[in-house]
């Protein structure tokens, strides 16, 4: 059976709280490599993922927090059920435009905080300097938005989307990708690669 959008947006967020204490919760799920959390994210959302790539859940689009649960399928659990490999990127037009729709009706601001991250995310990761200068913009007015007692959070949320777009203003693409999606690297880009910090 297809898990509904509030079984997604629980499990990704877990119990409510303050966005600090969410996110200091969440991240090892969120951000880190860990054989368990992919195993997890693969039995309870596979079959899920594969729905959603076909359209199936698209339905999940007339609401902003249903939405969000559906970007949160096609932009992150990808990336724990294809784990180095390039299928982990084969939803990220589909995450994209559902975002992209989202911030064009404004329906973003139906959403708290945090959560606006994972929306702005599928920005973040698009090759396209366009997308990441908006991406930036976005998290900037995130950080001017947040509590004084939670910038910090938020402040590390624009920090990784400057990185993002730096590296995609200098190349035009992600160059840690280039392996996984079979593209030849610059010799450029294999002495960036070499940097520590350069595989985000």
């Amino acid at each position: 059976m297809i898990a509904t959008p509030d079984a997604v947006l629980d499990f990704w967020f877990g119990a409510p709280g303050p966005a600090a204490d969410v996110a200091a919760r969440q991240r090892p799920l969120w951000f880190a490599k860990s054989a368990a959390n992919d195993q997890i994210v693969i039995a309870r959302f596979a079959e899920m993922l594969v729905a959603a790539g076909k359209g199936e859940l698209d339905g999940w689009a007339a609401s902003p927090r249903e939405r969000l649960a559906l970007i949160v399928v096609l932009d992150q659990f990808p990336h724990h059920i294809h784990r180095d490999h390039g299928q982990s990127f084969a939803y990220d037009a589909r995450s994209l435009a559902l975002a992209m729709e989202m911030i064009r009706r404004g329906e973003d601001a139906h959403l708290s905080p945090l959560e606006r991250v994972f929306v702005y995310l599928p920005l973040e990761h698009a090759e396209s300097i366009e997308m990441q200068d908006l991406s930036v913009a976005l998290y900037e007015k995130l950080v001017t938005e947040a509590p004084a007692a939670e910038r910090r959070l938020f402040d590390g949320f624009l920090d990784y989307a400057r990185k993002h777009r730096d590296v995609v203003a200098r190349f035009g693409r992600f160059p840690h990708r280039n392996e996984l999606l079979g593209r030849p690297s610059t010799a450029d880009e294999i002495e960036f690669l070499k940097q520590p910090g350069s595989r985000f």
